[in-house]
């Protein structure tokens, strides 16, 4: 009889030991999949501010084609040395819409291809998400075209 009841408290001490271990390895997943959740969130926020650089890129281009398409006119009005008038009122756009702006200013470049080939234009973007680190290097989106 006593080696029933020494069985049964053995027994009784391991069943709360395996409950501790699988409480255990439970907030273990449960931590893995907070991490991963918040990961996920920082990836949607970072593919959001490519979207909204692609898009402000894309806005720029469209104002340059249905305006003075000469290599000269386009770099007056837009090219980012020239600060122009459709460059200043774009770069207040880029400024309210992407985080960062402020101290990384996009560029606009806009170079003479020949009479035939028309002009070609850069634009980059430049944003700085505020969780990011100050040593991080800011993001860059970069969009090289051809108007004729």
């Amino acid at each position: 009889m006593r080696g029933g009841r020494k069985g049964g408290r053995h027994a009784a001490g391991f069943s709360l030991l395996e409950c501790l271990f699988s409480l255990l390895i439970f907030s273990v997943g449960i931590l893995a999949l907070v991490q991963l959740q918040a990961r996920a969130m920082s990836q949607s926020r970072e593919a959001r501010y490519r979207v909204d650089a692609s898009t402000l890129a894309s806005q720029m281009l469209g104002e340059m084609w249905v305006s003075d398409r000469s290599a000269s006119a386009l770099n007056a009005r837009f090219g980012s040395a020239a600060s122009g008038s459709g460059y200043a009122a774009w770069l207040t756009s880029v400024s309210s819409t992407l985080p960062g702006v402020t101290s990384y200013p996009p560029t606009v470049t806009v170079a003479s291809g020949g009479a035939l080939a028309g002009s070609t234009v850069t634009i980059q973007i430049y944003w700085k998400a505020p969780t990011e680190k100050a040593a991080a290097a800011a993001h860059r989106y970069t969009v090289t075209t051809q108007i004729i």
